[in-house]
């Protein structure tokens, strides 16, 4: 399975993943021109080699009419009083959401690219907006940190089209530790933005002092990244190396490694008991208790017991860290005495879901892979309402569906 992994050991901004990413790819100066032949407002990108402490890697700058946006910052950090932000604001333009989403509608670029793009945005526009208390829609950005955000988000998505990766995971995210100076004063590290998109993803801090996530790096992780964790084992084909703009004492780069990695294995637990006394409606029942304690299947099968009384085996399999909480389960809602236990060592295949752009609508897919199989299967509900709205039969639907996903 052809897998990406993030390795972001000095954290994740936008530049650095973009470098990252496009050292993977065999055209960097073609890359490079398509993107700023997007047709981003006053924006050009231009990837430069530069080592730090020894390595070496790509180096994004991307400039909004002339102007990067950290030498935006430094040029108006003074201007940042109740007077001269009042002459800030008359003087550079703002965008809102609805601003932003017609940039992005129009990039000629694939439906799949432009819904990751809006998706990614939507991310930093949701975060923004809770932590200044206000809606998306009322959240406004300065041009250059808006441009500077799309022009990054945009790069990686096209960036992640153009590699095709299976699966793609990534490091525990660094934060770096201290503060930052920003347009809205002194915040802590992460900044309120970021710690908000990162809920949910493992993170830390450490000795470093400065802002080594940004809001935009966090969104692109959040959106792509599918686990985090080490490095899976991997046969690595391609290292992308994106180093930042800062010095923090050590080298300030983000790795992006390409490769094959294996199908995976684990160990489950088998439990299974028999049951001669329960109606069929309470053993429905205890299949559905069964899922909520953490069941990954359960199924009945018929046996005839002694004295050829008819009755259900059940069996149940769950992960070994939900094996106290299933038999609880079994044992409260079925009239079993008694509970057989088998541990089983499986092989599964990678599986993931996305959404598909088709021309009956959006639809869930389901992918699976691994040991050379490879399946592709929409989800069967976006089927039946396709069929509905459609007035068309559940096998024409497939079949329409099958065609466009596989060709796509």
């Amino acid at each position: 399975m052809r897998t990406l992994y993030l390795e972001c050991a000095m954290g994740a901004a936008g530049d650095m993943l973009t470098a990252a990413l496009l050292s993977l790819v065999d055209d960097v100066p073609g890359f490079v021109a398509g993107l700023n032949a997007l047709g981003l407002p006053g924006v050009s990108i231009e990837a430069a080699e530069k080592e730090q402490y020894g390595i070496t890697g790509l180096h994004m700058h991307v400039r909004i009419n002339g102007e990067e946006e950290h030498e935006h910052f430094h040029k108006h950090v003074h201007e940042h009083d109740h007077e001269n932000e009042k002459h800030h604001h008359q003087e550079h333009e703002h965008f809102d959401m609805d601003s932003i989403r017609a940039i992005i509608d129009a990039l000629p670029v694939s439906d799949k690219v432009k819904s990751d793009i809006h998706e990614v945005y939507t991310i930093i526009a949701n975060a923004e907006a809770k932590v200044h208390g206000k809606p998306v829609e009322l959240v406004h950005f300065h041009e250059v940190g808006a441009m500077d955000a799309v022009a990054d988000v945009a790069a990686v998505c096209l960036l992640m089209e153009r590699l095709g990766a299976d699966k793609i995971c990534a490091s525990p995210v660094h934060l770096g530790s201290g503060t930052v100076r920003c347009a809205h004063g002194v915040l802590p590290v992460p900044t309120p933005a970021t710690a908000e998109i990162l809920k949910g993803v493992p993170c830390y801090g450490g000795d470093v002092s400065g802002e080594l996530c940004t809001p935009t790096g966090a969104a692109l992780l959040k959106h792509f990244a599918g686990e985090y964790g080490p490095m899976p084992v991997m046969r690595v084909e391609k290292i992308g190396v994106g180093i930042g703009t800062k010095d923090f004492g050590r080298c300030n780069c983000l790795r992006a490694f390409i490769g094959e990695t294996e199908s995976s294995s684990d160990t489950v637990l088998q439990l299974s008991c028999n049951v001669d006394d329960m109606t069929g409606e309470a053993l429905g029942y205890a299949m559905e208790k069964l899922f909520e304690a953490g069941a990954a299947d359960a199924f009945f099968t018929p046996i005839y017991m002694k004295k050829n009384r008819p009755a259900y085996m059940l069996t149940c399999i769950c992960p070994e860290a939900k094996e106290e909480d299933v038999t609880r389960a079994i044992f409260r809602h079925t009239s079993t005495l008694g509970l057989r236990r088998t541990v089983c060592r499986r092989s599964v295949l990678e599986r993931k879901e996305y959404t598909a752009v088709t021309s009956l609508g959006n639809v869930r897919v389901k992918c699976s892979e691994g040991y050379g199989v490879k399946r592709v299967k929409p989800e069967f509900d976006d089927v039946k309402k396709i069929a509905g709205e459609k007035d068309l039969g559940v096998a024409e639907v497939y079949e329409r569906l099958a065609r466009e996903i596989n060709n796509g």
